[in-house]
């Protein structure tokens, strides 16, 4: 998990065969630390309609990755309203009444979660059987389906909105990029005995990943003023396409000291571009 300000939040372990969508509630409610999120971008495979309701009802903005959005379904609690140019789309029905049966249990379900006192994972599994949801998984289901159907008419309406999901997925794969590169290395991998404690080695790599983008968003910023200050037309939607994930400045091999420098101003001196390196 990462902020929009690519900074990861946490991280999880899990095994590959089963869908994302059984540990998002888990990685949300388990991160290491930040404000609490707003809006969660996930891609398509962390998506189910039980998870739309569970977020939902958990005071979370749900914008999932959608494939094929022109086929996607969308559902109408009213089945005679007529709905113009959506009549066709929205040929799902919500069951308002089957979800007002649940809603002791669905509360209770969401109480329990947001505490802690159970996991997701658990309660998302136990919401299905074989493939198909319980009646109370339906319940749940039936709500995040109104959710839904509105996330799917901002994308389809608000270019802005669409812009907003699209960014923070970006930002999710490029981290995932570095820290392949890191985990790797350029001579082997990083971290050898990687089996052993993956949950540590990988919180220890976020915490790399994130030293990182601190360093060099700051310098990145650093390199923008100088410009700046020297007279250069530095635009805005220029800068908003600068990442934070570029590496090639990181040095994979040798060892470090992490002793602090004496830095006036609290950064290192940018480099001359024209001056002759002699490392």
């Amino acid at each position: 998990m990462i902020n929009d300000q690519a900074a990861g939040l946490g991280e999880k372990v899990v095994a590959g065969t089963p869908r994302d969508s059984l540990y998002v509630l888990d990685v949300l409610y388990d991160r290491d630390g930040g404000k609490r999120p707003e809006t969660i971008v996930t891609d398509t495979a962390s998506y189910s309609d039980i998870v739309f309701g569970l977020l939902t009802l958990a005071g979370f903005a749900y914008a999932p990755q959608l494939a094929d959005l022109p086929d996607q379904k969308m559902w109408r609690i009213d089945r005679s309203a007529d709905y113009g140019a959506f009549q066709d789309t929205a040929r799902g029905r919500v069951d308002l009444a089957r979800i007002e049966r649940h809603r002791e249990d669905i509360l209770r379900i969401i109480g329990s979660i947001h505490t802690g006192a159970v996991r997701a994972y658990d309660v998302i599994r136990m919401l299905s059987r074989d493939g198909r949801p319980t009646p109370l998984g339906d319940a749940i289901a039936h709500y995040g389906r109104i959710a839904k159907s509105l996330h799917i008419l901002r994308l389809a309406d608000e270019p802005g909105y669409r812009r907003q999901t699209k960014v923070q997925a970006n930002l999710k794969e490029g981290r995932h990029s570095l820290a392949r590169k890191i985990f790797h290395g350029r001579s082997g991998q990083l971290y050898q005995r990687y089996q052993d404690g993956m949950e540590d080695q990988l919180g220890a790599l976020g915490l790399v990943l994130n030293a990182l983008v601190l360093f060099t968003t700051r310098y990145t910023d650093a390199a923008v003023n100088q410009l700046r200050a020297d007279g250069f037309d530095v635009r805005d939607e220029d800068v908003a396409r600068l990442s934070p994930f570029v590496r090639h400045h990181i040095n994979m091999l040798g060892r470090y000291s992490f002793q602090l420098p004496d830095l006036p101003g609290g950064v290192r001196p940018l480099r001359d571009p024209d001056a002759v390196d002699g490392e």
